[in-house]
C-alpha cells in the first residue's frame, strides 16, 4: 500500500511544534524514519496510526483517508508503539488470542492457526505458555511484532523497536523484520542509524518535525563519496581549533582519543585522511547543517 503524506503539521497544548508542514510519500518497502529523540518520529507514528489528529494536512494510504476513516485504517494496520503495554500476568499464548479476537478473527480455527504461526515466526513457540512478565526485554519486542502481524496487516508501523536490546536480540529483530513480505509497507521509526542501513531500501532522516532528507541510503551515500575525511586528535584544545576551522560532523572516541569526521570537497591537508563515507555521515550531515540554518534564523 502507498501512503502519501502532505504538509502535516502538529503543535501540543504545551507549544512544542512536532510537526511543521511535513511530507513524504511511501510506498510497499521498509522505510526507515530515522531522526533524534524528539524529532517528531513517535508523533507521525501516532497520527498515522490514529491515535492523535494534527492541525492540519492530509493522510492518504491508497484510497482510504486515514484522518476521516480511521477505523477502514485500523483493518490493515499492524503497530508496534515505543511503549508497548501487556498484562503481565498473561501468557504469549492467552494475549494473541484475546488480540485476534479484538481483531474480529471470530473463528477458533483460524485463530490457533494464525497465533501458532506467528508464535514460531517470532520464535516463541517454546515460551508460549510462560507468562508475558517473565520475557526478556527481546522476547517482549518479539512478541510486540507478533500482535502487530495479527490479521495479516497492509501497514506495519515499528517506533524504536530495537532500543535498548543487547546485540544478538537486536539481530533477531531486524532478521524478524526483514523476513515480513515484500507486499506490506514497512516503517521503521529509530534513532539507530544501523537498523535503517541494514533493512531499508528508502528512507528520511527528520529533526523538530521537518523532513531533512528523503531517499535511498544508496544514493545519500554515494553524494558523500571521496568528501569525508578523518584525523585523531590527542587533546580536547586540538578538537576545539577543528571545530572552529572545518565543518565537523562528528567525533568518536577511539581508545580515548578523539576521531574528528568532517565533511570537505577537497582535501583539508592537516594530516587528515579520505575514509569511506557511512550512513552514519549522512545523518550528522544532516543534521549539523540543520542546527546550523535554525541558529542563523534565530
Amino acid at each position: 500500500m502507498a501512503l502519501a503524506i502532505h504538509n502535516l503539521s502538529k503543535t501540543y497544548p504545551n507549544g512544542v511544534r512536532a510537526l511543521k508542514d511535513l511530507s513524504l510519500n511511501i510506498g510497499n518497502e521498509m522505510f526507515g524514519l530515522l531522526g533524534p529523540n524528539g524529532a517528531g518520529k513517535s508523533s507521525l507514528m501516532r497520527t498515522i496510526a490514529t491515535l492523535q489528529d494534527p492541525d492540519s494536512g492530509t493522510i492518504q494510504l491508497d484510497e482510504i483517508n486515514v484522518l476521516k476513516d480511521k477505523s477502514a485504517v485500523r483493518r490493515v494496520l499492524g503497530y508496534l508503539p515505543q511503549e508497548f503495554g501487556v498484562y503481565p500476568k498473561m501468557s504469549a499464548l492467552e494475549m494473541l488470542h484475546h488480540l485476534a479476537i479484538m481483531k474480529g478473527i471470530a473463528s477458533k480455527a483460524e485463530r490457533n492457526q494464525m497465533v501458532d504461526a506467528l508464535l514460531n515466526q517470532t520464535n516463541l513457540w517454546a515460551a508460549r505458555k510462560k507468562s508475558l512478565s517473565t520475557y526478556s526485554g527481546g522476547m517482549k519486542q518479539r512478541f510486540g511484532i507478533a500482535q502487530a502481524l495479527l490479521a495479516n496487516p497492509k501497514l506495519i508501523i515499528v517506533d524504536e523497536p530495537t532500543a535498548g536490546l543487547d546485540p544478538a536480540e537486536r539481530n533477531r529483530f531486524l532478521n524478524l523484520l526483514s523476513s515480513i513480505g515484500s507486499n506490506v509497507t514497512v516503517i521503521l521509526s529509530t534513532h539507530i542509524v544501523e537498523d535503517v542501513r541494514e533493512l531499508c531500501p528508502r528512507m528520511a532522516i527528520i529533526a523538530n518535525g521537518e523532513v531533512l532528507l528523503e531517499g535511498s541510503p544508496a544514493s545519500a551515500l554515494e553524494a558523500l563519496r571521496g568528501k569525508i575525511y578523518s584525523k585523531v586528535v590527542a587533546t580536547d584544545d586540538e578538537l576545539r581549533a577543528l571545530e572552529s576551522s572545518f565543518n565537523v560532523i562528528s567525533t568518536h572516541l577511539v581508545g580515548g582519543l578523539h576521531e574528528v569526521r568532517i565533511h570537505a570537497d577537497s582535501s583539508p591537508g592537516q594530516e587528515f585522511r579520505p575514509v569511506d563515507s557511512g550512513l552514519e555521515d549522512v545523518y550528522f550531515l544532516n543534521l549539523t547543517h540543520h542546527a546550523a540554518r535554525s541558529a542563523a534564523i534565530n
